[in-house]
């Protein structure tokens, strides 16, 4: 298969998937590198196509048509779980971490976080690994970029995260 035409189907099938695939997934599939999927992804990237990578594996952005809203909040890694209930509840996407490192400047880790399913797969990965938040590094102030169908959506998650105590 031609490279181009691999590129669309790669596409394709980002765009139709409802979750992430991951590169080997797409390499396997292709019969290729997983180097040549990363090089793909590159290319449709640069030519304007808002493919984003997450912890599991490569998903087509479909929330780009959604409201945003990048929020500052400050709270310990045990609010964690409860941020992210507050921002599913409403039908948002968690679709980010931010912080800003005293020496490395701007830190992004891609979430994607938009229902109670990829909640707990989000924290489970995170206690079996042993992680800790990226807030740590910063004494828990950190921002994120949430996304929902409706800015009313987005004016009731920040009412609540304030509530709570954790937005900024």
């Amino acid at each position: 298969m031609k490279s181009n035409k691999r590129r669309e189907e790669i596409l394709k099938l980002l765009i139709n998937e409802n979750g992430a695939i991951k590169g080997s997934e797409l390499a396997e599939r292709f019969s290729v590198t997983r180097q040549v999927i990363v090089k793909d992804i590159a290319i449709l990237r640069a030519s304007g196509r808002d493919i984003i990578a997450t912890p599991d594996g490569y998903m087509y952005n479909k929330s780009a048509k959604r409201f945003k809203s990048i929020i500052a909040v400050n709270h310990k890694g045990d609010k964690t779980k409860e941020e992210i209930e507050v921002v599913i509840k409403y039908g948002g996407v968690m679709e980010d971490v931010i912080i800003d490192h005293p020496l490395y400047g701007e830190i992004r880790a891609s979430l994607m976080i938009k229902n109670l399913n990829d909640l707990n797969k989000f924290i489970n990965k995170f206690t079996s690994k042993g992680a800790k938040p990226l807030s740590n590094l910063t004494d828990g102030v950190h921002l994120h970029t949430i996304s929902a169908e409706t800015e009313e959506d987005i004016i009731l998650i920040k009412e609540e995260l304030r509530d709570k105590g954790i937005l900024l």
